[in-house]
């Protein structure tokens, strides 16, 4: 049960945590297979980052609680990050609006490159024609998001093929920076990067591979769990949060990387689908 503190903090939410191709299965259960989506709320302010397979559940409840506008950031247009935008059902529903920020297109807006996504005979409805009020908002990873309300997001560059954008948010005295999709540099943490997740309270971070794994993907744009850990030390982070499962790595090869990742570094969790991280108010 949410307490009146929690409620007041900042709150992360999965609804999708798996990379490339979502995946289903009584093996998979416990993590879920649905592909990147985050609800983040500060206090009542609410936030969703990535609109992969997982953003479809969440649109319905966001649906059933009546919520008015969403801010959706992408972190890049990699089909596994927006395949669940087109059953959004806040996009699908008049009357309510949807603002999609995107920043890893030279500072141009998401649009051109979902309206190929949202076009026949890929999927039968434009963007032109989705009944909500959806506009497209673009920006240069780096700077600092800011919105009407008062609410501010800051922004990295991630190392990903064709770019990718990090999130950091912050609210009530906590900090959460989101890092998918990502890869590390052999020669250690990114120190640029390391400064923008500077003493962040959780890093959602891209840990699709082990280091055995990584040796056959470099240059696919991801990380390891064991390069996480060197990166939120460096960082001087709190939680650090796997995310961007490989889709064929089941709950046992998922219990096991979230074993030796706590052993490695007290604290570390591998999300799952449905869970939520509550940081109470400093």
């Amino acid at each position: 049960m949410m307490t009146a503190e929690g409620a007041k903090g900042l709150r992360v939410t999965f609804w999708g945590v798996r990379g490339s191709i979502p995946t289903a299965g009584a093996e998979f259960a416990r993590y879920g297979g649905n592909t990147a989506c985050v609800e983040i709320r500060l206090g009542d302010r609410l936030f969703v980052v990535d609109a992969g397979s997982g953003i479809a559940r969440l649109g319905k409840a966001l649906l059933d609680d009546g919520t008015p506008h969403v801010d959706l950031l992408l972190s890049h247009l990699h089909l596994d990050h927006v395949v669940g935008l087109p059953f959004f059902k806040p996009a699908l529903t008049p009357g309510r609006s949807v603002t999609i920020h995107c920043g890893n297109c030279d500072g141009q807006t998401a649009e051109a490159g979902l309206a190929r996504l949202f076009s026949p005979p890929i999927f039968p409805v434009t963007l032109d024609q989705l009944p909500a009020d959806v506009r497209h908002v673009g920006f240069v990873a780096g700077q600092t998001l800011l919105f009407g309300d008062g609410a501010e997001v800051r922004t990295h560059r991630l190392n990903h093929p064709q770019g990718a954008t990090g999130y950091r948010f912050t609210h009530a005295g906590r900090s959460v920076c989101y890092l998918s999709d990502l890869e590390h540099h052999v020669s250690g943490p990114d120190p640029d990067l390391v400064e923008f997740a500077r003493g962040a309270d959780a890093v959602i971070y891209d840990a699709m591979f082990s280091e055995a794994e990584y040796c056959r993907c470099v240059g696919w744009g991801h990380s390891t769990w064991e390069a996480g850990i060197a990166f939120a030390d460096a960082a001087g982070a709190g939680q650090l949060v796997l995310f961007h499962h490989d889709p064929r790595h089941d709950d046992t090869a998922m219990d096991a990387f979230a074993a030796a990742a706590e052993r490695a570094r007290p604290g570390t969790v591998a999300a799952r689908e449905g869970q939520t991280l509550v940081y109470t108010p400093r």
